[in-house]
């Protein structure tokens, strides 16, 4: 007895589709339905936005002193449009963006609620006292003649109501 074997692979689906044929039978049987669906990790179902953002961040420093680097910027909402001014803390070991959780309440700013927490962690590798961000302020940031669309992650910051990174 002899059997042929071929195989069918479909990309888009991402299954293969194995015929098992006997010459010696008429009939041969198709199996055609694709093994069931692997769990998704929750990675793949963030949003689009939510992705941008990094996986860890840290804080170099919250307090100024004579050696900082304060800028007056302004922030624009984007989903309201409101206009902000304040002075913002340039932090060159952060690696992400803040805005005080209190500035934003104060404000009454909108913020967008992450599916997954980011741990934040001081320049020393301790966790950060004010926890793990899991909400963004989406804004508009305008330094004199350049502006950028970011995501400020939000967390209690004590002084200081917007920490930059230098990146």
């Amino acid at each position: 007895m002899q059997l042929v074997i071929s195989a069918l692979w479909s990309p888009v689906n991402k299954f293969i589709v194995l015929t098992i044929e006997n010459p010696n039978t008429i009939d041969s049987e198709l199996v055609d339905t694709p093994p069931p669906n692997p769990p998704v990790p929750a990675l793949l179902c963030k949003p689009k936005w939510e992705k941008r953002l990094p996986r860890l961040l840290s804080i170099s420093a919250l307090d100024a002193r004579e050696t900082s680097l304060l800028l007056p910027v302004e922030i624009r909402t984007t989903d309201t449009s409101e206009l902000h001014s304040v002075k913002a803390f340039l932090d060159c070991g952060a690696t992400g963006s803040f805005i005080n959780r209190d500035f934003v309440h104060s404000k009454g700013m909108n913020t967008q609620t992450l599916s997954c927490n980011i741990p934040v962690f001081n320049v020393d590798s301790s966790p950060n006292e004010a926890g793990q961000i899991s909400e963004v302020v989406d804004v508009v940031l305008q330094y004199k003649t350049h502006s950028e669309r970011m995501l400020l992650a939000v967390s209690g910051l004590g002084k200081q109501n917007l920490i930059l990174s230098y990146d």
